[in-house]
């Protein structure tokens, strides 16, 4: 059953389906690395070889379809609760056909199927409880074949007060400089207050303890960080 605050995530995130992925290059500062890292792990993993692979909290399709891009034989199944994110990456990874599917559903609440080579994420699971993201990379670890990967392209607290103070201050900085105006700015902090990061030793632990011993950080610029685990 969805919680409340999954519903209110929901809707935020259908409320702002239109235009997410050209504000989100703003709100992200070296966005193409954040990305491309993911990108790299990949290509580490598999190669040029046929994969198939779960994308959580699809939303709009943007990590997919880097994917499907830089890796012409893999499947994509896209898993998101948010109607109007999926229906905007329908529309967007069509051209793909049969590579691309989706799943309308909340992925804390339903099995992930699998066994599958990569499970992806990005910028969605830092929204789940701590206990529900200790579930879930279980379930991922379950979900993947052996020497499968899991790459969460995503956020974490920082270790203290201070630290998070500091995240918060660069991430606005760096916001400004990117010229975010200012409706776009105040509702980015809007949905900011949805977030439930945890620090990024603790999802590391909860990694090594739902079985992934080969866990670790690729890539972090201040909140902003790339997690790989290996199966």
């Amino acid at each position: 059953m969805t919680s409340p605050h999954s519903q209110t995530v929901r809707v935020a995130f259908d409320s702002a389906a239109q235009g997410y992925d050209a504000l989100r290059r703003k709100l992200i500062p070296d966005f193409d690395r954040f990305y491309g890292v993911a990108l790299d792990l990949l290509a580490e993993t598999v190669g040029d070889r046929a994969f198939a692979s779960i994308d959580l909290g699809v939303g709009t399709g943007l990590l997919s379809e880097m994917i499907l891009r830089r890796f012409p034989r893999a499947t994509i199944e896209g898993v998101d609760f948010a109607p109007k994110m999926i229906e905007t990456a329908q529309s967007r990874l069509a051209i793909f056909g049969e590579r691309m599917r989706f799943r309308l559903a909340d992925y804390d609440a339903t099995p992930l199927g699998g066994p599958v080579d990569a499970v992806v994420s990005a910028l969605s699971i830092h929204h789940l409880k701590h206990e529900a993201k200790r579930r879930l990379f279980g379930a991922i670890h379950a979900a993947l074949a052996p020497g499968g990967i899991f790459v969460n392209v995503d956020q974490s607290l920082g270790s203290s007060p201070e630290i998070e103070a500091a995240y918060q201050a660069r991430w606005e900085r760096d916001m400004r400089a990117a010229g975010v105006v200012e409706a776009d700015f105040a509702s980015a902090l809007v949905r900011a207050r949805l977030d439930r990061s945890a620090t990024f030793a603790d999802q590391l632990t909860w990694l090594r303890e739902a079985g992934f011993a080969d866990a670790d950080i690729a890539w972090k610029r201040h909140r902003f960080t790339v997690f790989c685990a290996r199966k």
